[in-house]
């Protein structure tokens, strides 16, 4: 580029990755499609990706999986205490599990012994769920940071 070039575009502006990368993006949304036909609980799904989206920040993300939560019959009430999940009656010992799992794959703290979440983990899934709630969660990481990466 000349100093011409550089003067007219913005080097600021965000990436258009359907643009430049339709075929990543499309990829991704082929495992979101995999990983939603897991058995995974629906309610349960709604939960864990709109934690992981509400931690990473991404409003976009917040908003679309909330509404989707709602579509499926989520109550209302549930959805605007789980940030909270820990210190309320509203999730089972089965969901409060899924949602520390997802918290410690989304806040990576390389100290943390995931051990004992994966023990804990296993008192409510089996390994083949465990295995679709860990790829849930990586896809919806991988989602918001493409979506905050906008900003």
């Amino acid at each position: 580029m000349n100093d011409v070039t550089i003067a007219r575009y913005d080097n600021t502006k965000p990436v258009q990755y359907e643009q430049t990368n339709p075929d990543i993006l499309q990829a991704m949304v082929t495992a979101s499609g995999v990983i939603k036909n897991q058995d995974l609980d629906r309610a349960l799904f709604h939960l864990v990706l709109l934690r992981a989206s509400q931690i990473n920040g991404c409003a976009n993300c917040v908003k679309m999986h909330t509404k989707e939560a709602k579509e499926d019959g989520e109550a209302e009430e549930r959805l605007e205490r789980l940030i909270v999940w820990r210190h309320v009656s509203d999730f089972d010992e089965r969901e409060k599990a899924a949602l520390a799992w997802t918290e410690a794959l989304t806040e990576l703290d390389t100290k943390q012994d995931l051990g004992p979440l994966r023990a804990r983990l296993r008192t409510h899934f089996k390994d083949k769920e465990i295995g679709a709630l860990t790829s849930a969660i990586a896809l919806i990481n991988f989602w918001n940071r493409m979506q905050i990466s906008r900003h």
